[in-house]
């Protein structure tokens, strides 16, 4: 592995442990993985480093911002990968997103499944909307992500990141 993805996975171990302890990554954690990805970038490759570790940061904020504007992860998450980007460049970072967002699909899928009570509400939902006149009944729907549940996203972004490393990406 490079001195950049080395640094990388420290980050993101770090990340990790946070996210698993306590759902939450830390500002320190993103502004220092941020600035040494970048330092480390211009001192390993130079200016053409620096714009390396710059569009890559780019790379990982974008996606994940817009994701964050729907509510679909937290604002941790969103610098952390800003801050692996710096690190890894814009195409691995996008790599590392793009498994990401399939791993957590996935373990979503599999919590959702192995929940009966979102199961019912589910179903329940999906009759409302296939029976006659669901245009007037389409308010009851409303509120059945209440008793939803969140999990770290780093739960997804661990073996993401192992993946895309194991295919030397």
């Amino acid at each position: 592995m490079t001195i950049t993805g080395t640094g990388a996975a420290i980050v993101l171990a770090c990340a990790f442990a946070t996210d698993m302890r306590a759902m939450r990554i830390p500002n320190l954690l993103t502004v220092i993985g941020f600035a040494s990805g970048v330092i480390c970038q211009l001192l390993t490759a130079g200016w053409h480093g620096g714009q390396i570790a710059l569009v890559g940061a780019l790379a990982g904020f974008l996606p994940f911002f817009l994701l964050y504007l729907f509510k679909g992860i937290g604002a941790g998450d969103v610098k952390l990968f800003a801050a692996l980007g710096a690190w890894l460049g814009a195409a691995a970072v996008l790599n590392v997103a793009m498994y990401a967002i399939l791993y957590a699909g996935a373990l979503g899928l599999l919590y959702m499944l192995a929940s009966r009570p979102f199961c019912r509400r589910m179903l329940g939902g999906m009759a409302v909307l296939l029976s006659p006149g669901a245009a007037g009944k389409r308010e009851a729907l409303h509120g059945w992500e209440a008793g939803a549940k969140r999990f770290p996203f780093m739960i997804a972004v661990l073996p993401a990141a192992i993946s895309v490393w194991a295919m030397g990406s």
